[in-house]
């Protein structure tokens, strides 16, 4: 089990690794090796995560999720593989623990008689300023 919060836990098994060529440094084994790692999780088929988090993951992932509901990460930031792996199951932890934080709901307030007057008393100053930098009337 994979430990992503006191309340939720992943099992190995949900998650898929591929491992592709990586592009960027390497050296030599650039062409050889297959560093670079593709991490699959079925987030909406996932027996582990609450409803309420899938609903906040799918708009944490973004275009990171599938359509049928799967998150695909690609990691190719480091030279071997084993950092990639590391790297692509921090991020999706990170990501999952980020759709699992409850936004606050914003109360709605409505601004006071002093800072409406001084809003409006700096507009008059400002309108005053300008006004004065017009050439006068001909009459």
């Amino acid at each position: 089990m994979i430990r992503v919060s006191p309340h939720i836990s992943l099992d190995e098994n949900e998650i898929e690794e591929r491992f592709v060529r990586a592009s960027g440094p390497g050296g030599q084994n650039v062409n050889k090796v297959s560093s670079a790692v593709h991490l699959r999780f079925d987030a909406e088929g996932s027996p582990n995560l609450p409803a309420a988090v899938k609903r906040r993951l799918r708009r944490v992932a973004g275009s990171r999720m599938t359509i049928e509901g799967e998150i695909v990460i690609h990691a190719d930031r480091y030279r071997t593989q084993t950092r990639n792996r590391e790297d692509a199951l921090d991020r999706l932890i990170d990501m999952i623990r980020e759709a699992e934080h409850v936004p606050k709901r914003r109360i709605p307030t409505r601004p006071t008689l002093g800072s409406k007057k001084r809003r409006l008393e700096g507009k008059a100053r400002r309108g005053a300023i300008k006004s004065a930098r017009q050439k006068p009337p001909t009459d």
